[in-house]
């Protein structure tokens, strides 16, 4: 087994502080804290599991390869639910109170987080998270096309630090049958109690230091939509997208 030295990075600044001084700010992160994690896990697992390709990155973890696991904005929880309690690591930003109630979750659930995102703190999260997939073992999820969109269009982030570490990408989708929607930039997906829902992980890929940037943005929006399209399939979404 390969040990994956903790690297919870808290403490962080918030982007926006004076945020952090408002009492119903701060009630949220409280309310967040004592009941987020409770509250996905009933959500998430009274749900009936559908599992494939999860050997993907098993096996990657086993040879001592680092792994990216990426997977659009829209239904990442499903992702994030699925791989919790494993000491993997995530990003989350430093904007208050939204980004501190998802890291504090997170951290009830057995993530390790690296604050920061592409608007806030960037190139150091991006930095942390270069060294953490410099380690044989350690595992990063990510949404290429977050925090802020346009959706289901990778930015440079994961594709860089592929071809900068090595690490694998492994592309991954997941829906529920029953569901609410909420709709910002993107239409964010939370699965309701009592359905089932369908993950799956792609074939992992290599983006080496020679390939083409614009190849790989390609295949990785390739493969991440193959896999939505599946999932949705199954779980009797229209395809339309």
């Amino acid at each position: 087994m390969i040990e994956r030295q903790s690297l919870f990075y808290k403490e962080r600044p918030m982007a926006n502080p004076q945020n952090e001084r408002r009492l119903k700010n701060r009630l949220l992160v409280w309310f967040g804290k004592k009941l987020g994690s409770l509250t996905l896990r009933f959500f998430y697992y009274t749900n009936r599991w559908e599992l494939e390709g999860e050997k993907h990155y098993k096996l990657a973890i086993e040879k001592g390869q680092t792994v990216i696991i990426a997977a659009w904005h829209n239904s990442f929880l499903t992702v994030f639910m699925n791989l919790a309690k494993n000491q993997f690591y995530g990003m989350a930003g430093n904007h208050y109170p939204d980004a501190e109630i998802a890291a504090l979750t997170g951290e009830k659930l057995g993530w390790k987080l690296i604050r920061g995102s592409s608007t806030d703190g960037g190139k150091k999260a991006y930095n942390e998270m270069l060294t953490v997939l410099k380690r044989p073992g350690n595992v990063v999820a990510i949404t290429p096309d977050g925090p802020q969109g346009p959706a289901k269009k990778p930015k440079a982030g994961t594709i860089s630090a592929a071809q900068k570490t090595g690490a694998i990408v492994v592309p991954a989708a997941g829906q529920s049958t029953k569901r609410w929607s909420f709709q910002n930039w993107d239409t964010f997906y939370l699965a309701k109690p009592f359905g089932k829902i369908v993950q799956i992980y792609g074939e992992p890929l290599m983006f080496d230091k020679t390939d083409s940037f614009e190849d790989c943005i390609h295949k990785l929006e390739e493969k991440l939509n193959q896999l939505e399209k599946e999932v949705r399939r199954r779980v009797g979404m229209e395809t339309t997208n």
